[in-house]
């Protein structure tokens, strides 16, 4: 073989060598070049990630305090339910106790007013009863006749009329005076007490019959 010609072998040998490792450093650097492709990629998504568990820790936090905040709160209005109940069951019964005084004390003051009325009938029957019989009529034929008397004008009573009240069978008119507003001004007559100078005389079904000194009977018309 010729010298040139096993040159030219080497060389063609050597050329192919070269290609070849071309290859494959280029093949290894494309390697290369993916591989830090992905790390950055990794790192971005480690990155993300990193930023995501920061966010939830900041959340859980915030979270804790809330929680602490709303026990506190939850504690503190025990609390205060647990003071208040006694107060409010304090007060329950005091008010129970002064609506019980004042049915007490309404009935007393009842039964005593009745008890002075019936004790004023019972003394005008005594007086009734001791009083001398009337002498018998004289006839209407030898009396007179007498021109009718000019009608008296009815006087204004000083007092209102606020209606009948009915107290153990008895029928009692319930008057006031004119500028009263208050219900212990509220006066009941029975037939023969008097307000002022007004004396009930009868007690009829819509009106009341009044004698007043000096003046003729007045009838006072119920409401």
């Amino acid at each position: 073989m010729k010298a040139s010609t096993f040159q030219t072998i080497i060389v063609g040998l050597l050329c192919l060598a070269v290609a070849g490792l071309s290859g494959g450093l280029f093949n290894q650097y494309q390697r290369m070049a993916e591989l830090q492709s992905t790390n950055t990629q990794r790192f971005q998504t480690l990155d993300t990630l990193q930023r995501d568990l920061s966010a939830l820790r900041d959340a859980q936090e915030k979270l804790q305090y809330s929680l602490k905040d709303l026990k506190q709160m939850v504690d503190t209005g025990e609390q205060q339910a647990n003071t208040l109940d006694p107060m409010l069951d304090q007060w329950a019964q005091e008010i129970q106790e002064m609506r019980d005084g004042l049915a007490e004390r309404a009935t007393v003051k009842d039964l005593t007013a009745l008890s002075g009325r019936f004790e004023h009938v019972e003394q005008q029957l005594l007086e009734l009863k001791t009083q001398p019989s009337l002498p018998p009529p004289t006839s209407s034929a030898n009396k007179p006749k007498k021109t009718a008397p000019p009608k008296p004008v009815p006087l204004s009573p000083p007092f209102s009329v606020l209606g009948v009240e009915s107290r153990g069978g008895e029928r009692f008119l319930a008057v006031a005076p004119h500028d009263s507003s208050s219900l212990i001004d509220v006066r009941l007559l029975h037939a023969g007490e008097q307000f002022g100078a007004w004396h009930l005389k009868v007690l009829e079904p819509h009106s009341a019959i009044f004698s007043v000194v000096a003046q003729p009977d007045q009838t006072v018309q119920l409401p």
